[in-house]
């Protein structure tokens, strides 16, 4: 058996391929595309839609079962009403399955049961805090949030992953029940685990859910490799409304 994922990622992305891409079980192949899409070449939702639109085509060209528009700010930046219309476009041009990167977060915070959320980001305060409307309109608590303002992707790459550990640990919230480490251009991987294991609770970060997300729509069992309490957490089918978690 094997499966084909495709992933629609910013065009100044560098750990796509550098960390998330080698964590795929064996069998699973990732495909990547890039679209120019962040920091100055940032643009509304209605510039970005047909430019999926192709890039998901493309991708489907390629025969990928599953196609992730994979940028967590953009799939956030619109709200919900956002998310939808990305998910609209990637399943309207030929994906036999279809997420973002906001709406495997928010599948994978459902499967987890997770209600209070510590945010650590590395964008600016005013950024992690729209992130952190957004996962509030969605029904979820945000209890902290905090951004570290780094200066772009290039800083975003070169901070190290225990950077990462510490600020997750500073964090720390008696009350939360997980830790989002958010963006698909930071190093997380190798510190999950030590990171759930010091704090007792789950840590999910972009390039991981995207993983479990797609993983879970092929049905996919073998997940090793694959970091985080998460890969143990079964799927459920879409995530709740707002309305619903109330």
């Amino acid at each position: 058996m094997s499966a084909r994922v495709g992933l629609i990622i910013p065009s100044s992305n560098r750990m796509v391929e550098q960390e998330m891409v080698r964590a795929f079980p064996q069998g699973v192949t990732p495909h990547v595309t890039r679209l120019r899409m962040t920091g100055p070449n940032g643009m509304g939702h209605d510039a970005l839609i047909p430019r999926v639109e192709e890039a998901t085509r493309s991708l489907a060209d390629a025969k990928c079962d599953v196609v992730a528009f994979h940028c967590t700010a953009n799939s956030m930046e619109e709200g919900q009403g956002g998310e939808a219309r990305i998910l609209a476009a990637v399943k309207g041009s030929g994906a036999r399955h279809a997420t973002t990167t906001a709406t495997a977060i928010r599948r994978a915070l459902d499967a987890l049961g997770a209600s209070k959320i510590v945010l650590v980001t590395p964008y600016s305060q005013a950024v992690t805090d729209h992130e952190a409307e957004f996962l509030n309109a969605a029904g979820y608590e945000v209890i902290h949030a905090e951004g570290y303002d780094l200066a772009g992707s290039d800083a975003y790459c070169a901070t190290p992953p225990d950077v990462w550990r510490e600020r997750a640990l500073a964090a720390a919230r008696p009350d939360a029940d997980v830790y989002f480490l958010s963006c698909a251009n930071i190093s997380v991987f190798g510190i999950i685990e030590d990171v759930e294991a010091r704090l007792g609770k789950p840590v999910i970060t972009s390039n991981q859910t995207v993983i479990w997300d797609a993983l879970a729509r092929l049905g996919w069992q073998d997940r090793r490799g694959c970091p985080g309490r998460l890969f143990a957490a079964a799927a459920i089918a879409e995530p709740a409304s707002a309305a619903q978690r109330a």
